[in-house]
């Protein structure tokens, strides 16, 4: 599995300046839960995170309905719950903060624009296609016309309507978009700046899965060397940059370096961000799959399970990226023909992107296929024939 980054704008006001009305002890109380959830969150402490924030919230209702605390903390805590999965609690938070702020701020303020690009990424996530696509385009278009065609955010815009296309296998939409992107971004911030290398990595990446090798290993370099000079060696993004190369080299057979740029991923995470990081667990899955691919199964296994454990205790027992670790680790068994083992991880799977992500989700689909093979090799034709015929709905 490869990572795709997306950029994910946050609104995080450290000052509240129209609290007039609040005592300055209950402003700086504030101020404090902001910087304490954020922090947490960024370290992947996701449980002290929502558990400041709520706090932060909660004192930010007493400042009034109109107030940028208030549409500050809904943001920063919708952020939380859609990265452990909880889609259900995070959607009237984003649609309350997008509508105080069309209240407050009107309906074409760059604010308005960055609400709606993260509602719009709830419903990437969820595979709502249809919702996020408008939303998207309407950031864009606030943002063109407030901030100008060439301001950053403009960029940000473009490369997430792109990752929106790219996911829907539009990819004739999509280069276009990344390509402006980028020259927005070199323009504004030049060359070598990590914003531009995010860019180099998405356009690699699609460049890579359509077979344009030639031109996807110079950007995933590009984007690598870019990362190391600006952030240092040992920064997460480097990682990611690192896993992505390493993905390729995978794809290319080129083994031995693919292992040893997922080794130095690992290692990078797990020291800048701890051992029990969801980061770290992308990593570990990534070197099992290329064990995996060799036949190094010996290898492979401990780093599946340990993959899944990370994700279970971090996001939780019914997060979809729970459910990808199942999905893999169980076509892990089925690869080896261990039926018994695999088909209980795959309907699990199943279970939680049914109910997390909906009956139509792509993901559903990898998951029933899978599930589908397995039912065949088991001599199920009937049961393996109505899988079949639901992932063939999804695909349409």
């Amino acid at each position: 599995m490869k990572s795709m980054t997306k950029t994910v704008c946050f609104l995080i006001a450290l000052v509240c300046t129209t609290a007039t009305n609040v005592a300055m002890a209950d402003n700086t109380q504030w101020d404090k839960l902001i910087k304490t959830g954020m922090s947490a969150f960024d370290q992947g402490r996701y449980a002290e995170a929502e558990s400041a924030l709520s706090a932060a919230l909660r004192s930010a209702e007493k400042f009034g309905p109109q107030d940028t605390c208030l549409y500050t903390s809904l943001n920063n805590l919708a952020s939380v719950y859609q990265t452990q999965g909880k889609y259900t609690e995070v959607e009237p938070l984003y649609k309350r903060s997008l509508q105080i702020m069309e209240k407050t701020l009107g309906p074409i303020h760059p604010d308005v624009a960055t609400s709606l690009n993260n509602l719009a990424m709830l419903y990437d996530a969820q595979g709502k296609y249809e919702l996020a696509e408008p939303l998207y385009k309407r950031s864009l278009q606030i943002t063109e016309k407030t901030l100008g065609p060439n301001d950053p955010s403009v960029a940000v815009s473009l490369n997430n309507l792109a990752e929106l296309y790219r996911a829907q296998g539009k990819d004739a939409q999509v280069e276009p978009l990344y390509k402006r992107s980028l020259q927005i971004g070199e323009t504004a911030f030049g060359a070598n700046h990590p914003s531009v290398a995010t860019v180099l990595d998405n356009l690699a990446c699609l460049y890579d899965s359509q077979k344009r090798y030639v031109e996807a290993e110079p950007l995933y370099n590009r984007s690598l060397q870019i990362r190391e000079k600006a952030l240092g060696p040992n920064h997460p993004d480097v990682a990611t940059s690192l896993n992505n190369l390493a993905g390729f080299y995978g794809s290319q057979k080129r083994y031995v370096e693919a292992e040893s740029l997922y080794k130095r991923s690992l290692q990078i995470t797990e020291k800048t961000l701890g051992p029990v990081h969801p980061h770290v667990a992308v990593s570990l899955n990534n070197l099992a799959s290329l064990y995996q691919t060799q036949g190094k199964y010996a290898e492979a296994e401990p780093l599946y399970k340990r993959s899944l454990q990370i994700r279970e205790k971090a996001l939780g027992p019914n997060h979809p990226d729970f459910a990808r670790c199942l999905n893999n680790l169980g076509y892990f068994y089925a690869s080896q023909g261990k039926y018994a083992e695999a088909e209980p991880l795959y309907r699990r799977a199943l279970q939680i992107w049914e109910v997390v992500l909906g009956l139509h989700h792509p993901e559903v689909a990898t998951c029933l296929d899978n599930y589908a093979e397995l039912l065949r090799k088991t001599n199920r034709n009937a049961e393996a024939s109505k899988l079949e015929a639901r992932t063939k709905t999804i695909q349409l």
